[in-house]
């Protein structure tokens, strides 16, 4: 069904100046009305572009985890909205000046990614280094469909960036289907490892990834890039295979009962025997509750573990407080990114991305319309990545 994005109902935006840019073919967004509804088909014939404003036509996004418990309603969300943050596009148009993510100005015909958030860059937390964290954040894909600004998701054929959006520039070569997660996936796969490294380095660590996703899967390859040996541990066969292909020197099966020598203690084991360090390094991508408190009770003298999966609400774990004061413990928690993050996330991608088989990441696209089929797929943990385009899959890079 085709509705105008000009209904009773929707919130006004506060956006009111700026360049009104009328689009020669009406731009479409498909949005989220509640768990169990099918998505709804919005026209939004223009958008209104305040200075520091692009508008991107989407080439491809890709649905996020954090998407589908959305629209499964498995986490809290206002509505309607359009879903969607992670995916690659092309500049239409300016509200000039507006600026990437490194200070250059942006022009039509650049393909660009971008940040999940916007972010104030004045607020105390701006200010403090944690800009995805803002007194006044937004988020793409997760906010209220608002009359004025329609286009806020990557479940659309554009989404309007505000000023305030870390917006980083992509290499033309680099494929849609390697270049989309990394607003998302990629960029706080950069983070975790930031956290982690900040105090313990990654060249010769042994790492312990909990979760062969798209996250556990990016994180394998660019712990490995970097010098560590990484253990993955995945109750999907499929999925443990896989991460070998980004280069994970051993896989574990989470739910391998007591001591089989499959099970994630006993992988650790044997590489210990087999002279490798005790893992110092442990990154939770999963948000099972059994695998945080693996990692908890996994972990080595020294060692840090980053807590990123646990995005949706699930079961408390226990905490033994004597045994992290005696193992010398840290605990981080990571959620989402700095603009710098996002563009190393790019750095890594255009550099790195045919040494592992990032462009096989997404197992199938649908076109816009069929965004409904994409999501139920997707729920199924079939591929790490499904796939939306407003184009035909035939023209992806």
């Amino acid at each position: 069904m085709l509705a105008t994005a000009a209904g009773d109902g929707l919130p006004v935006s506060g956006y009111r100046l700026g360049r009104e840019i009328v689009l020669p073919r009406t731009a479409e967004a498909m949005v989220w009305l509640g768990a169990g509804l099918p998505l709804e088909c919005v026209a939004v014939p223009g958008v209104l572009l305040r200075p520091g404003d692009v508008l991107v036509e989407v080439e491809l996004a890709t649905v996020c985890g954090s998407d589908v418990h959305t629209a499964l309603g498995h986490r809290p969300a206002a509505k309607p909205l359009v879903l969607g943050h992670e995916q690659v596009g092309r500049i239409v148009a300016t509200g000039d000046p507006a600026y990437a993510a490194n200070g250059i100005p942006l022009r039509v015909g650049q393909r660009v990614v971008w940040s999940v958030t916007v972010s104030c860059g004045t607020c105390p937390r701006c200010r403090r280094g944690v800009p995805q964290k803002c007194l006044e954040l937004a988020t793409y894909g997760h906010e209220r469909m608002q009359r004025g600004w329609e286009l806020s998701g990557g479940f659309a054929t554009h989404v309007q960036v505000h000023a305030g959006t870390a917006i980083v520039v992509v290499d033309e070569q680099v494929p849609a289907s390697v270049l989309a997660p990394a607003s998302c996936a990629t960029a706080t796969v950069v983070a975790a490892l930031a956290a982690a490294s900040a105090l313990v380095p990654l060249a010769g660590a042994t790492v312990l990834v909990t979760g062969a996703g798209m996250l556990g899967l990016t994180a394998c390859a660019m712990a490995t890039d970097a010098g560590a040996r990484v253990v993955v541990s995945d109750p999907d066969a499929a999925r443990r295979q896989l991460a070998l292909a980004f280069g994970a020197a051993a896989v574990a099966d989470p739910s391998a009962p007591g001591e089989s020598p499959t099970g994630v203690a006993s992988v650790l084991a044997a590489l210990q025997d087999a002279g490798a360090a005790e893992p110092t390094i442990a990154l939770e991508l999963s948000g099972a509750q059994t695998a945080v408190q693996t990692v908890i009770d996994l972990i080595g003298i020294g060692g840090v573990v980053v807590l990123v999966g646990s995005v949706s609400p699930g079961e408390p774990v226990l905490l033994d407080p004597e045994s992290m004061v005696r193992r010398l413990i840290t605990l981080r928690g990571v959620h989402n990114y700095t603009p710098a993050d996002l563009q190393q996330a790019v750095t890594y991608l255009s550099g790195g991305w045919h040494r592992h088989p990032f462009s096989a990441l997404v197992g199938t696209t649908f076109p816009l319309v069929k965004a409904d089929s994409a999501l139920l797929l997707a729920a199924t943990t079939r591929y790490p990545r499904v796939g939306i385009t407003p184009q035909q899959p035939a023209t992806l890079g």
